[in-house]
């Protein structure tokens, strides 16, 4: 399934490896001679060294990745902000650089915190209202985890989407276990009859060296095409 110039990357919760599918979805795409740029809008956790462009940009190799502000605890934006002192920049001042290096870039790829609806600044705007301020140049990658509630959690991030008349490229199962049972096999399965499932990506996979998660990200992405 081809991808639009702008992709948002979000989640069904935090920790289901957003940050792992968004370095596959570069690594995928720049082997096909796409050039690419990643976009954080708010990053947290930087007193712990938490860094998720320096994470994508190890195992995608070298490209434009940053950071829309940096927070230093590892919260969710707002209160991370409210701890450091610093105001949230407005979604408008995202959504302008995003088109800032979608002008220069074919496809950037813009990671969300944690869910869906965790909120990114001060007037409550979400990642689903970043992409209403982008309009019809994006479209929503959602990443689940193939466990147990991953069905319930996945079916509402879709259903907030598909309220707000957000595009939605399809699902990605960001940690697939190296010893899959019915549980993860049955899942698969029933994401894959709600969307497009586009890919799986290996649990640990980001622990694999840097040329081979390039390398494999292609495979894994099967679904998706520059």
């Amino acid at each position: 399934m081809k991808l639009p110039h702008i992709v948002l990357v979000t989640g069904t919760d935090t920790g289901v490896g957003k940050t792992v599918t968004t370095a596959a979805l570069a690594s995928a795409l720049q082997a096909k001679g796409r050039s690419v740029a990643v976009y954080k809008p708010c990053q947290s956790g930087d007193a712990a060294g938490d860094s998720d462009c320096t994470e994508i940009t190890r195992l995608a190799g070298p490209l434009t990745a940053e950071a829309g502000v940096v927070l230093q605890e590892p919260l969710a934006p707002v209160p991370a902000a409210a701890l450091d002192g610093v105001t949230l920049p407005p979604l408008a001042a995202h959504a302008a650089r995003v088109r800032e290096l979608a002008s220069t870039h074919n496809h950037v790829l813009v990671e969300g915190a944690g869910g869906l609806l965790v909120e990114l600044d001060a007037d409550g705007g979400t990642l689903a209202d970043l992409g209403r301020h982008l309009g019809r140049d994006a479209t929503f990658v959602v990443v689940a985890r193939p466990a147990l509630g991953t069905l319930n959690h996945t079916a509402l991030t879709l259903e907030a989407l598909e309220r707000r008349d957000l595009a939605i490229q399809g699902v990605v199962l960001g940690s697939w276990p190296d010893q899959p049972g019915a549980l993860e096999h049955g899942n698969r399965a029933s994401l894959g009859a709600l969307r497009p499932l586009l890919g799986v990506i290996p649990e640990h996979a980001a622990d694999l060296p840097p040329v081979t998660f390039r390398e494999a990200s292609a495979h894994w992405l099967s679904g998706v095409s520059s």
